[in-house]
């Protein structure tokens, strides 16, 4: 089935399903900063665009741009800050 999802007041809205390969989102991110919760652990992946990210627990902010990916524990909060329109993709565990 396929579920739609908005969040941060329509700044970042996503589609997803589950498929073989497991539970999967691709979304878009308007400007701006953001705090994200997770309940799975994610792996997103940065499709066109970029975005800085502080990962829990750590103190350097790291710009991820094309093709470039990041990891997120299950149950944990990181930062975002979208510098520029960006298309994503999550794939969660």
């Amino acid at each position: 089935m396929i579920k739609v999802n908005e969040y941060f007041d329509g700044n970042v809205k996503s589609i997803g399903c589950n498929n073989s390969e497991g539970e999967l989102t691709v979304g878009v991110m308007a400007k701006g900063d953001f705090v994200f919760s997770t309940s799975k652990k994610e792996f997103m992946t940065v499709v066109s665009g970029k975005l800085e990210v502080l990962l829990p627990g750590g103190n350097e902010v790291k710009t991820i741009g094309k093709n470039e990916q990041f990891t997120v524990a299950a149950n944990e909060k990181f930062n975002v800050k979208v510098t520029e329109e960006t298309i994503y993709t999550c794939r969660y565990e």
